[in-house]
């Protein structure tokens, strides 16, 4: 008798670059295949920046349509950043503009609403760390605009995605736990705040459960796909760190994460929300994770700032500038010779010719009375360690007010593959590091899938045994020699 295998598509989509995997699951083994990687970005029009997401549906009907091609297709699952959206009429047609969270619409306005109705009150109801483009934000900065006068349905991108394939719209809770629109106390939509602050809360969607089936695809979908129009939908956990949690090759649950890319997300996995007064002074964010589980973590600038000084870099003198060498040579630089807050706003905005990324990182030094790094090795080692000493303070912190004790920090996503910055976290959190699988989020996009298709996954432990077998993963042991306290506390 031949084994049964499921065999999905897993759309994994990040703020610059998407992808789409075939995923098989077979008794013993999960394992990924990329088939079509796309570029993304925000694209600047009328002084705002906007989102391509009918280029983005256009990519993911591509990819879908390679993995069809490779076999049979039993499941479509798609996981994004989170916080953005889009808007659609009562006919289902998407009205204005999909904004970027790095658009400036939403300056001043997060000030605006704590002053209104206080922060612990906020915190209380939701849950979220302070980020100025919460979704929360941008529906205010909205308030009075055509389209959400007009709007019948707000939708998170993956599910906006999903409502194009299937005509099905909802949102997936670990997606909508991001947006400070989500009571975390009720497990619904905080309605009252909306009221309070003007947002039509009607166009919020019913809610679903990662692991839900949003639909099968709509019949022309399908057609032209070349697929059966019974094919579903599945809601996985659609925020890209839901489904990269679900990736880390944990086996006891005394872990911390780094999900590493664009963004570095890095936190806890707990039973429960965090809701201390501590935990709003500290800005820790509360967001679901799949099968209940609470995400209890700090979003960190992450690897952008090194990749936008790259992108500024090759457009200007330095066009031999590669990353691969650039890191390699930072490695033999002075170590912490030069900390900055990495996650300080001014890093936010893409780079641009008139304010590229690495005089904002040497302005930032300035500032705080470190030596300025003027060579792309300067300031790459100023990236990395400065990473290095937001893991350690966010790490430590998490631990302390969860009251969690920890034997490992497992880092995922592409910044697993940066050896320098996994040494030096392990250096910094003066923990062992555990780096890889790099497509974590793609690997829990397909498992959360699977076991709505019938694989034997019962819970989380499982799944991520299956990632154990399944997945190259590497242990770094820390090393000591460098004062770390002292760098963090120049810098906090």
């Amino acid at each position: 008798m031949s084994e049964a295998v499921t065999r999905v598509a897993a759309v994994d989509l990040g703020a610059t670059s998407g992808r789409v995997m075939s995923g098989r699951i077979t008794r013993d083994r999960v394992e990924i295949n990329e088939l079509h990687r796309f570029r993304n970005g925000a694209v600047r029009a009328r002084g705002s920046l906007l989102w391509d997401v009918l280029g983005i549906y256009r990519e993911t009907l591509t990819g879908i349509g390679k993995v069809a091609g490779t076999g049979p297709l039993h499941g479509i699952g798609i996981d994004s950043w989170a916080i953005d959206y889009g808007l659609v009429d009562r006919d289902g047609e998407l009205l204005g503009s999909t904004y970027s969270h790095r658009d400036a619409r939403t300056d001043g306005v997060a000030e605006k609403v704590v002053a209104e109705i206080g922060a612990a009150e906020l915190y209380a109801t939701t849950g979220i760390q302070q980020l100025p483009f919460n979704t929360l934000y941008q529906l205010v900065a909205a308030r009075g605009s055509a389209a959400l006068e007009a709007a019948d349905t707000l939708l998170l991108l993956p599910d906006l995605l999903g409502f194009w394939l299937t005509g099905a719209a909802g949102a997936e809770r670990t997606n909508a736990s991001t947006t400070q629109l989500y009571d975390v106390r009720t497990g619904e939509w905080a309605v009252d705040l909306c009221r309070r602050l003007g947002i039509p809360w009607s166009i919020l969607p019913p809610l679903r459960d990662p692991g839900s089936v949003v639909g099968p695809l709509l019949p022309d979908v399908a057609r032209d796909l070349g697929v059966g129009a019974e094919v579903p939908v599945v809601a996985v956990g659609s925020h890209d760190t839901a489904s990269a949690v679900v990736g880390v090759p944990a086996e006891t649950d005394r872990f911390a994460y780094i999900s590493s890319g664009t963004w570095s997300l890095v936190g806890l996995e707990l039973d429960r929300p965090v809701l201390t007064e501590e935990a709003r002074l500290a800005d820790f964010t509360n967001e679901l994770g799949v099968d209940g589980t609470t995400r209890f973590l700090k979003n960190v600038m992450g690897l952008w700032v090194l990749s936008e000084s790259l992108r500024s870099w090759s457009e200007r003198r330095y066009q031999d500038v590669e990353l691969r060498s650039l890191v390699a040579a930072a490695a033999e630089f002075e170590p912490l010779r030069t900390v900055v807050d990495i996650s300080d706003p001014r890093l936010l905005a893409p780079s641009t010719a008139a304010d590229p990324m690495p005089e904002r990182v040497a302005g930032l030094a300035a500032e705080a009375g470190e030596p300025v790094p003027v060579s792309p090795v300067a300031i790459a080692r100023c990236i990395v360690d400065s990473l290095a000493v937001a893991y350690r303070r966010y790490v430590r912190t998490a631990a302390e007010l969860a009251g969690r004790t920890l034997d490992v920090v497992h880092v995922v996503g592409g910044g697993s593959q940066n050896e320098v910055l996994c040494q030096l976290t392990a250096d910094a959190c003066e923990l062992p590091v555990v780096a890889g699988p790099v497509e974590a989020a793609a690997l829990g996009n397909v498992l959360v899938q699977g076991r709505a298709l019938g694989a034997d996954l019962p819970d989380l432990a499982a799944m991520r045994a299956m990632v154990r077998r399944s997945s190259t993963i590497r242990r770094y042991e820390p090393t000591a020699g460098l004062d770390w306290a002292a760098a963090e506390s120049r810098v906090f």
